[in-house]
């Protein structure tokens, strides 16, 4: 240091030592160390079951990663059938996914069917001895979901709940902070899903419409909160490392009055232990900020979208000194300081974060999960969401659905989120 200014390299020392500081080395660098390494052995051969618009994304992911070789895919419907086919042209194709379960070519079957279909699938896969993905939430009943995680839970084969934030390499390197208790005292939790979006699918036949549309329906569907929300309670109860203790739900059709039962615009209310609460809306009627996770404490605020967080300070809040080199950004009226996965690495290399290009993370969540998934089968790690993992999350989101169909407030009892 000279002249009163910081030297550069002197200040990079010190904000890799003051983060070593907050965070023990393994929580530093676990983060982004897990999923760098290609994964051992040779790729998984994979059975994708559901090839609607969700399951030919899986397709498509899957095809990229050296980890993974798609060699079956199975709809019932035809026409998604030959879409799949255009995404992987040497794959096997079915209509029956007991099929699929026979083959030796499949050692690992993801389950993205719509969610009250899961059941079968899984428990018969898992029954077939191939390792299980299920798609999030894990069922659309509470019994469907537990039927699913205990037998998951005592099988030999690998099982991840489609919880893909738990993969999510922004996610988990924020998560270090919250660990290191730089929110301060949590005073509350906002999240929101907006689109302007029908949910509603065109069809030839009445009865293909009627499969095609189960989300819209309350016979088959867990509404916005369970197949949207449950993602960002979710990341609630991974952060607040707690689970709700009851729930508060409205809901309502304000814009899509087609005949549906589900409605199209929510809110709830969950209180969390401390006396925490989260507000969680959602809704198909307005696209207005997307969606967003904003955590807020006595210290600073965390605003989390997919591939982008900021932290944004109190004006007393504790000088943590790396900040001062962060990249910052505007984050609606207050300045943020952007969450970069990678800046832990940058700093060790005697980078700057603030200059070394995108804030974003260079894998995909939807990528990081699947690889999560194969290095477990290959290595023998543990998935990053498992079978109680995904089945209390799918207990929250179930549990606020029924909340804001009746209107009424429900508390959860804590023997409904233990698997026994």
């Amino acid at each position: 240091m000279s002249n009163g200014a910081i030297d550069r390299r002197d200040f990079i020392k010190g904000a890799a030592a003051s983060m070593a500081l907050l965070f023990a080395a393994e929580e530093l660098f676990a983060a982004e160390g897990a999923t760098e390494t290609a994964v051992a052995g040779p790729p998984v051969k994979f059975g994708v079951v559901g090839i609607g618009q969700w399951g030919r994304e899986i397709l498509s992911t899957l095809s990229k990663m050296p980890s993974a070789q798609i060699t079956a895919i199975c709809d019932t419907y035809e026409p998604f059938l030959n879409k799949g086919k255009e995404i992987a042209p040497n794959a096997g194709t079915f209509t029956d996914f007991k099929k699929v379960l026979e083959s030796p070519d499949v050692e690992a079957v993801i389950v993205a069917t719509p969610t009250h279909l899961h059941k079968d699938i899984v428990i018969s896969a898992l029954q077939a001895g191939k390792h299980v993905y299920c798609e999030s939430p894990l069922a659309s009943t509470i019994e469907d979901a537990k039927a699913i995680a205990m037998a998951a839970q005592g099988a030999k084969q690998v099982f991840y709940a489609g919880q893909q934030g738990r993969s999510n390499l922004l996610y988990k390197h924020v998560s270090n902070f919250v660990k290191a208790g730089v929110l301060g005292n949590t005073a509350m939790v906002h999240a929101q899903w907006h689109k302007k979006d029908s949910w509603r699918r065109m069809a030839p036949t009445p009865e293909r419409e009627a499969e095609l549309n189960w989300r819209i329906s309350n016979k088959t569907s867990v509404g916005l909160v369970g197949e949207t929300g449950i993602h960002h309670l979710d990341l609630a109860n991974w952060y607040l490392n707690s689970l709700p203790t009851a729930v508060i739900g409205f809901g309502s059709i304000i814009n899509w009055n087609d005949g549906r039962d589900v409605p199209d615009t929510i809110q709830c209310i969950f209180e969390y232990p401390q006396n925490v609460r989260m507000i969680f809306s959602a809704t198909l009627a307005n696209s207005f900020s997307n969606a967003y996770t904003l955590f807020q404490g006595s210290n600073s605020s965390l605003m989390m979208r997919e591939k982008r967080a900021w932290m944004i300070k109190e004006a007393d809040s504790p000088l943590l000194g790396w900040e001062v080199y962060a990249k910052k950004e505007q984050c609606f009226d207050e300045t943020g300081i952007c969450m970069v996965a990678d800046s832990t690495k940058l700093l060790e290399a005697g980078k700057e974060p603030s200059k070394e290009g995108s804030v974003e993370p260079t894998k995909e969540a939807l990528y990081c999960a699947l690889e999560n998934f194969t290095r477990s089968i290959r290595e023998g790690s543990k998935p990053a969401c498992g079978a109680l993992e995904g089945y209390q999350a799918a207990v929250v989101a179930i549990k606020a659905n029924e909340a804001i169909l009746s209107g009424t407030k429900i508390s959860y009892q804590p023997d409904w989120f233990e698997l026994k």
